[in-house]
């Protein structure tokens, strides 16, 4: 059976942590640790404030769109075209140059692929959120041939 950190939530339920290796209680409800726990906390507050302060100066939004991807290679090479010239700086303009036009062909490539999902719904009459890469049969007819 394994170990519980012994600490209890106000509602008496158990952490459910494993506890230390020579202690009753985890990391975050060990006595021995509380100062440590607590800068802990602060440093993520910070670090908290400090992506929001981040994410509003640059209009960054996050790495989960192609959009995304562009503004932060976008800041990227801004800040690397402010640096003094030299190898290192040409070097990583030309990485972000070539990251860059790898994104463009993502976002191209999503685009097309969107069209291609448009036409095909469209052409059925059909009113589908999802994609066609993401359903069994996005074709009725294709599916009756593969169940034969």
């Amino acid at each position: 059976m394994s170990r519980q950190c012994a600490y209890r939530q106000e509602g008496g339920a158990p952490c459910r942590a494993a506890p230390l290796r020579d202690s009753q209680f985890c990391l975050m409800h060990s006595p021995e640790h509380a100062k440590e726990v607590q800068e802990a906390r602060r440093l993520g507050g910070l670090r908290r404030k400090r992506e929001a302060t981040v994410t509003g100066a640059y209009e960054f939004e996050g790495l989960n769109t192609v959009d995304g991807i562009r503004r932060l290679v976008e800041v990227a090479v801004l800040d690397t075209l402010g640096m003094e010239n030299s190898i290192s700086r040409n070097r990583t303009l030309a990485y972000l140059a070539q990251v860059a036009l790898r994104t463009l062909e993502v976002g191209d490539l999503e685009r097309r692929i969107g069209m291609l999902e448009q036409a095909i719904h469209g052409r059925r009459g059909e009113l589908v959120a999802k994609s066609v890469f993401e359903v069994e049969s996005a074709l009725p007819e294709v599916a009756e041939e593969e169940s034969k």
